[in-house]
């Protein structure tokens, strides 16, 4: 009698596993697509009309991917419940009406999937999910993503150089983009020469859209400058110009391959310093401390974890899980003043999993990890459980900029003594001042000069007149000392 009901409950499981919410996704001969090999994503979301351009992390909305093989155009790809899912299968969802959209991503350079040019996409549709799972929803994809303008004028200029140092590595063509704004004195002396202050935009900029915004930056004291402005973008998300086994070698390409063309192109005197927040504060310690010969000074704002002591909150030389702490309690990634629990850091890699690429988390597995000995990529941490890769901590530990001062400085000081200024919110959103504190504890056990300083603010408002002051001043002391250097 047992056995008869075990097989009753096995015969409705495998009755209710037959029944799942299917989407049919296909894209246009219209296209001029030829086969197509790669990941296509499905984007659900009650309350974003164009979902597939959500900001993946701080909108959690359920996403799917499926990859496939040579499928052609107007054949069927089927999006069901064996599809990588993020929160949950397709027949487990909350019903109600949904916003869906879909991608095919072809991954020609850029970070983020739904807005890189050149991926096939679909018109957002209207539906209604019900528990009718006998209904099969279609999309098409019928449009391309265009390229973003650049709209040079008089004063921002585009410069794209290629790098054969990246194109080697990936064994493609790769550009080190950039625009340049020049100082409006610039056409006047025809023989004068400018520093020039390199600003890295943060996570998920574009240096086509944002460029020219950061006018504090346009003088130090009554010098005027050029400003060379970097986003990072490439297709696994900021590079940090750092040299890496998976994005290849950025800092080497920008110092060695861009540097030397923007010196031919424009009139730099060859004073370069370096300013970012964020994902980009972070790029500026790095260049300056790998290449401290080249740059006269970096002022850090808000910088990506310098300790990963603390990364995202946690150790990761210590902790085994990066979803709950000790107690078992979730864990967050992105907060209200550095306090309130927004976003779980379980829900944040749960959906990178998805979205498989260009994304925040994904983007530092991409710099600081790399490939086993079958070429598979080593990431921190494993999906679904949130535990850390033990594997992934040596590679990671070569970045640790905490680790590299502490352990090199006698070697480091010369170029770095006084160069490097690091300036964060004591409410960071994503517990970057936990991290900086570590750092400056480190700094100051080994007496290196450098400087840090903390503000009243979160992550996105800290650019009050007095921290841009501070923040130029001490540009302006590190050119000044480049000056009497050179004279």
């Amino acid at each position: 009698m047992r056995k008869i009901h075990i097989l009753s409950i096995i015969f409705i499981i495998i009755g209710l596993q037959a029944k799942a919410q299917i989407f049919e996704v296909s894209f246009d001969s219209s296209l001029e697509q030829g086969d197509f090999s790669g990941n296509v994503l499905l984007y659900l979301s009650k309350e974003n009309k164009s979902p597939k351009d959500i900001f993946v992390g701080l909108e959690l909305t359920p996403v799917y991917r499926v990859n496939v093989k040579n499928i052609k155009s107007n054949e069927s790809v089927i999006f069901d419940d064996s599809a990588v899912s993020y929160p949950v299968e397709l027949s487990n969802i909350e019903r109600g009406e949904y916003y869906a959209q879909a991608v095919f991503d072809l991954n020609l350079g850029d970070a983020n999937i739904g807005t890189s040019p050149g991926n096939l996409y679909s018109e957002p549709i209207k539906i209604d999910l019900t528990k009718d799972f006998e209904k099969v929803f279609r999309l098409k994809a019928d449009k391309v993503i265009q390229p973003i303008n650049f709209n040079e004028t008089e004063f921002l200029k585009e410069l794209s150089v290629r790098s054969n140092l990246l194109s080697q590595f990936h064994k493609k063509d790769i550009f080190v983009n950039a625009a340049v704004s020049l100082p409006k004195e610039y056409y006047e002396e025809s023989d004068k020469e400018y520093p020039v202050i390199f600003s890295i935009f943060g996570f998920g900029a574009n240096y086509k859209l944002h460029s020219g915004r950061h006018t504090f930056l346009e003088k130090l004291g009554e010098q005027p400058i050029i400003v060379v402005y970097l986003d990072g973008n490439c297709p696994e998300g900021h590079s940090t110009y750092a040299n890496s086994d998976v994005n290849g070698p950025w800092g080497d390409a920008l110092v060695k391959e861009f540097i030397p063309l923007l010196k031919q192109k424009y009139r730099t005197n060859g004073a370069f310093l370096l300013h970012g927040h964020s994902s980009g504060g972070w790029a500026s310690l790095w260049l300056q401390i790998n290449y401290p010969k080249t740059f006269a000074g970096a002022w850090a704002s808000a910088p990506d974890q310098v300790d990963f002591r603390n990364y995202q909150n946690k150790n990761i030389y210590e902790t085994n899980n990066m979803f709950y702490d000790e107690k078992g309690n979730l864990l967050a990634d992105v907060t209200i003043a550095g306090r309130f629990p927004v976003i779980s850091a379980k829900d944040f890699y749960r959906t990178e999993n998805v979205i498989y690429r260009g994304s925040q988390l994904r983007s530092f597995d991409a710099v600081f990890g790399g490939f086993d000995n079958n070429g598979d990529r080593i990431r921190l941490v494993n999906i679904p459980s949130g535990e850390i890769n033990k594997n992934a901590i040596p590679l990671w530990k070569r970045y640790d900029l905490s680790i590299i001062l502490r352990d090199n400085w006698s070697n480091l000081k010369e170029n770095l003594d006084g160069k490097i200024r690091i300036s964060v919110g004591t409410s960071d959103n994503f517990h970057l001042h936990h991290a900086v504190k570590l750092l400056d504890k480190e700094m100051k056990s080994i007496d290196a000069n450098m400087e840090f300083e903390y503000y009243a603010g979160d992550h996105f408002t800290l650019f009050t007149e007095e921290y841009i002051n501070e923040g130029t001043n001490f540009l302006l002391k590190n050119y000044e000392n480049w000056l009497n250097e050179n004279k």
